[in-house]
């Protein structure tokens, strides 16, 4: 976890900074996992909603082929969405 860490907080930044409300995306909860002995133990984890896994995407590390192929995709649909409603025809003004 500890490893997305960094990754986490920028999605969250970006959450907060488009006047959207952390806790609709980005949950703290705990859950059991087995250990070794097979005795269970809490350990800290976050609920995401789809929101906060785009923003994830948009924030991760490209290198990393799942991020990689997330960034790809929401560039092609989002230029999809352009040719849709038609933005080449719109002026700067």
């Amino acid at each position: 976890m500890r490893n997305y860490k960094v990754v986490i907080d920028k999605a969250i930044n970006s959450c907060e900074n488009s006047n959207n409300k952390q806790l609709d995306h980005f949950v703290d909860v705990n859950k059991m996992v087995q250990v070794g002995s097979g005795a269970e133990r809490e350990v800290d984890d976050i609920m995401l909603s789809r929101y906060a896994c785009y923003l994830i995407v948009q924030n991760g590390d490209p290198r990393k082929e799942v991020i990689a192929l997330g960034q790809t995709y929401f560039a092609v649909k989002t230029r999809q969405q352009e040719i849709i409603d038609n933005y080449d025809s719109l002026s700067e003004e």
